[in-house]
């Protein structure tokens, strides 16, 4: 790759541009920025000392954006309205207005200051026509979208965005041969016979249209919210595989998911869905067999082969996956960087398979890919040869309001499938759930303060003695907390040192019971964040005499490793507890992957922070019995209707919500989360959804 062009000499103009960068560093001095936002704007001036001002603004705004989740700086709304993007308190805005002010005001001068730069490439969205692209000679920023709708990136995120389009295009663009007719056999024979309402109407099987949609190449997404059975799905899938293909016995099959957790619970209800099909199924396909050659569900980064002290994995482009079939849980978690190393990582003809729910919220880092790849998978968009392909293949009619045009229809929308009947997830907390995700505030209201059942409960005003008492003591029908599994810990098992199972039965039991509770939180500092309540929840259950702490490390202290660590074999998001070993008092944390225990000594964990309470993008993947959302006082600005949806799908029975200011429940429910991004344009929809939104 070329190396950077060599900035012009210092000339009268780099004295114009000393105003916008002191405006930078006050800001970040005052918290409107980060240091790093305004370090970044200053560094661009040492590389052209010619960069105009709206070239250091944009970059400082650029590189928040970015640490905000968004993988790029929409220039059109940014120009016309600043705060729209920026999202600024009101004391700020004046200021923000008045340093607007000695900016140009239209667009295209943004655009050709921008240009006028060397620092800048200017690109094309069409993937297949990269010589109208302007040579790349290694410019830090990238300037792409459209005319109408530019879009300002760092280089890095343009670079895997492309990655991520071209990969997903090329995938589900190219076709791989099915047998129409076996596949059919298999799937009625993998399926129960449809349902029919009021005795004549067909009710279309979305689970075996996405398996029949999967057979056809190389990418599928299968979204939908929680209990429409995306890995019940998925177990069919493999099942389907197994029986068409040719050489089924060296079928190379993996399994991942974001987190330890997530990861665990996939194979989990992997290995028991494919166990329900063996009995059904005999001795016609061996899927016990087929089960135990898959191995054990891994992390992201454990797949990938992460390696210390860099972002660059074992896995690339340059040495592939050991794979045929890869399946993906909780995809909405994973983001642009992290799918762009695995896009490249796979095997051309390998089946990736990725599972999600779209509604929930996108990954801590920047990206929201799952959320581009579906952003029309509720319109479906599918082609006649695809509503053809699923009636002879799977027996199901695609009604009209699903279908289009030749001309319309693209290569992704064709291999997304989503899932609408909810099997499992229904009741009070699936009413709630639905009634938020569909922005109906007034109902989710009237769900949680009028429950009789006694699975939602709501406190308004409350202090945070409220979420105290919920840690120690639970809630009337909800009593699962923090005392459950503090009460085994403190009945440890004698044992001698000959027999360990003893010792692993209560392990898993004290896991088990921790997970019963769970406090979701939406920010880390304040009263009502992760930090403080972490020190208060876990001195109220030392006066409760449930918690013995002492020091940094105690018996019963759960805990988060908060960075990846493959040598260990931890990973960011991994829960656990540390407790006495089997051979004695030293205290090990241990995790609980599926059924399976692995564990490490205190002393080698130096990146893991208390969990009593957690934030509600590291809980996804999980499920608890209770849940405590905390939506803290003075915090409308981060509360958006994807995190009420994400805290309130971890309930399995019970959830409880705990408000610190009225009102902030339908603030949160009115407020969607926007992501700018470009790979929903470079996949050929969108731009940006709704780009007049506040960008959180």
């Amino acid at each position: 790759m070329n190396t950077l062009i060599s900035p012009p000499d210092l000339s009268d103009t780099a004295v114009k541009i000393t105003a916008p960068l002191d405006t930078l560093h006050r800001w970040a001095e005052e918290g409107w920025l980060r240091r790093l936002d305004s370090a970044l704007a200053a560094f661009m001036r040492e590389l052209d000392p010619n960069a105009p001002p709206e070239l250091l603004v944009s970059t400082a705004l650029l590189a928040q954006m970015e640490g905000r989740g968004h993988t790029c700086l929409p220039l059109a709304v940014l120009v016309s309205q600043p705060n729209e993007v920026l999202a600024w308190p009101e004391a700020v805005q004046e200021e923000l207005t008045e340093f607007w002010a000695t900016l140009p005001v239209h667009l295209d001068d943004w655009l050709e200051a921008l240009r006028s730069s060397h620092l800048v490439r200017s690109v094309t969205t069409q993937l297949i026509d990269d010589e109208l692209d302007a040579p790349d000679n290694g410019q830090p920023l990238v300037l792409g979208g459209t005319s109408t709708q530019p879009l300002l990136y760092l280089r890095r995120y343009w670079l895997h965005e492309r990655q991520v389009a071209r990969s997903v295009l090329e995938r589900t663009a190219a076709s791989q041969p099915v047998d129409e007719d076996l596949a059919r056999q298999w799937l009625d024979r993998l399926f129960d016979p449809a349902d029919h309402t009021n005795g004549s109407v067909l009710e279309i099987d979305w689970q075996k249209l996405a398996c029949a949609v999967a057979l056809r190449a190389s990418l599928t997404v299968i979204t939908g919210g929680p209990g429409t059975g995306k890995t019940y799905t998925a177990a069919r899938l493999l099942a389907l595989l197994f029986a068409t293909h040719a050489d089924p016995q060296h079928l190379r099959v993996a399994l991942a998911a974001p987190t330890g957790k997530a990861a665990a619970r996939l194979r989990q209800s992997i290995d028991a869905s494919l166990q329900e099909l063996s009995t059904r199924l005999g001795t016609d396909l061996d899927l016990p067999t087929f089960t135990k050659r898959m191995g054990a569900a891994r992390t992201m980064h454990w797949l990938l082969g992460a390696r210390p002290d860099t972002r660059e994995f074992r896995f690339n482009a340059s040495h592939l996956l050991d794979v045929d079939i890869l399946i993906v849980d909780e995809a909405s978690m994973i983001h642009l960087e992290m799918m762009s190393a695995l896009l490249q990582a796979m095997p051309p003809g390998a089946k990736l398979i990725l599972l999600g729910d779209k509604d929930q919220l996108a990954s801590v880092e920047a990206g929201a890919v799952l959320g581009d790849l579906c952003r029309d998978a509720d319109k479906g968009g599918y082609s006649t040869e695809t509503a053809r392909y699923v009636q002879f293949v799977a027996g199901q009619v695609l009604p009209a309001e699903f279908l289009t045009t030749e001309a319309r229809s693209t290569a992704l929308s064709q291999q997304t499938v989503m899932l609408r009947k909810s099997r499992r997830f229904g009741g009070q907390i699936g009413q709630l759930a639905l009634s938020v995700n569909s922005g109906n505030s007034e109902q989710a209201q009237h769900l949680i303060t009028h429950d009789t059942t006694g699975a939602l409960q709501a406190t308004f005003h409350p202090s945070v003695a409220t979420v105290l008492s919920l840690a120690v003591h639970g809630r009337p029908a909800a009593a699962a907390s923090y005392a459950d599994y503090l009460q085994l810990v403190n009945v440890r098992p004698k044992m001698t040192t000959s027999d360990t199972s003893l010792h692993s039965a209560w392990v898993k039991a004290v896991l088990v019971a921790f997970d019963r509770f769970r406090i979701l939180c939406a920010v880390h500092e304040g009263d009502w964040g992760t930090r403080s309540l972490n020190q208060t929840v876990q001195q109220a259950l030392a006066e409760a005499h449930l918690l013995k702490p002492r020091g940094e490390w105690f018996a019963g202290r759960p805990v988060m490793v908060t960075r990846n660590d493959p040598e260990l074999g931890v990973f960011n998001g991994d829960v656990g507890v540390a407790l006495p070993g089997s051979q004695g008092n030293a205290l090990r944390v241990y995790f609980l992957d599926g059924d399976s225990l692995r564990s490490v000594g205190v002393s080698r964990l130096a990146h893991v922070e208390t969990a009593f309470a957690m934030t509600v993008h590291k809980s996804q993947g999980s499920e608890f019995l209770h849940t405590a959302l905390v939506l803290p006082q003075g915090g409308a600005m981060v509360l958006t209707r994807e995190l009420v949806y994400t805290g309130i799908t971890r309930a399995r029975e019970s959830f409880t919500l705990v408000e610190g200011q009225s009102g902030l429940l339908h603030r949160a429910i009115l407020r969607q989360s926007q992501r700018a991004s470009g790979l929903a344009l470079q996949l050929g929809g969108s731009l940006v959804k709704n780009c007049n939104s506040k960008l959180p």
